[in-house]
C-alpha cells in the first residue's frame, strides 16, 4: 500500500499551540512547538486533493490444502460396499452315477420285446446274426405276456468266456411263476455291443423255504 505523506515533521515553538479552524484552509496558523526555536515554513497545500488508490483485496484461489497433492482427491470416509457376488459353486463336483452293465440293459430290452411292451424290430440295430429270428419266433408266442401283473427282471449275472464276449443269464418274475432267459452279447469294432444268440426257458416255480 502506497502511503502519501501530507504532513512533515515540525518542531514545537516556545509557547502553547493555538487551536485554529482547521476547515479553513488560509486559516491555519504556524504551529510552535515548547521548548524555542524557529518554526518551519510549512509546504503550501496542494490545489488538488491527491487520491490514493487502495489496491483490490484479492481473493484467495481454493487450492489445495497443506499436504495434499493437487491431483488426489479426497477418499470418502466410510469404504465403498463391494457389490453383491455370485454365489460360487461348490469345489467338489457331484459323484457321477454309476453307468448300467450291457448285460443289464439288454435284458431290460429283451423283456420289453417278449412281453408285447416293444415291437420286435426295436431290436434290429442291437442283434446280429440269428438272434433277431430267434427273438421274432419266440415273439410270436407271447411267452412272457401276463394279465394283471408285469414281468420284471428279477436278477441278471454273467460270465465272460472270452475278450469281447459275454454270456448272459437273466431271471423273469411273472407273478408267482419265474422264466429264466439266456443271452450272449460281443463287442462290435465300433465298440458297441448286440445280441448274438437268445433262449428262453419253461416257467418254474420260484424257490420255497423247504426246497
Amino acid at each position: 500500500m502506497n502511503k502519501v505523506m501530507t504532513r512533515t515533521v515540525r518542531r514545537t515553538p516556545s509557547h502553547p499551540p493555538v487551536r485554529r479552524d482547521t476547515r479553513r484552509p488560509g486559516s491555519t496558523p504556524h504551529r510552535t512547538t515548547p521548548g524555542g526555536g524557529t518554526p518551519r515554513t510549512p509546504l503550501p497545500l496542494a490545489s488538488t486533493p491527491t487520491e490514493t488508490r487502495h489496491p483490490e483485496p484479492r481473493v484467495p484461489a481454493q487450492g489445495p490444502r497443506q499436504g495434499q497433492h493437487p491431483e488426489q482427491h479426497r477418499t470418502p470416509t466410510r469404504p465403498l460396499q463391494n457389490p453383491a457376488q455370485p454365489r460360487q459353486a461348490p469345489s467338489q463336483l457331484p459323484q457321477t452315477l454309476p453307468q448300467p452293465q450291457p448285460t443289464d440293459l439288454f435284458a431290460d430290452r429283451l423283456l420289453a420285446v417278449l412281453s408285447g411292451e416293444r415291437p420286435v424290430h426295436s431290436m434290429l440295430r442291437h442283434t446280429v446274426g440269428r438272434a433277431y429270428d430267434e427273438l421274432a419266433r419266440l415273439a410270436e408266442r407271447g411267452p412272457l405276456r401276463t394279465r394283471g401283473t408285469r414281468p420284471v427282471v428279477r436278477d441278471v449275472g454273467y460270465y465272460e468266456p472270452s475278450q469281447g464276449a459275454l454270456e448272459a443269464f437273466a431271471r423273469i418274475g411273472a407273478g408267482d411263476q419265474l422264466r429264466a432267459m439266456a443271452f450272449r452279447l460281443e463287442l462290435g469294432r465300433d465298440f458297441r455291443w448286440r445280441c448274438t444268440a437268445v433262449e428262453l426257458g419253461g416257467p418254474r416255480r420260484p424257490h420255497t423255504a423247504d426246497d
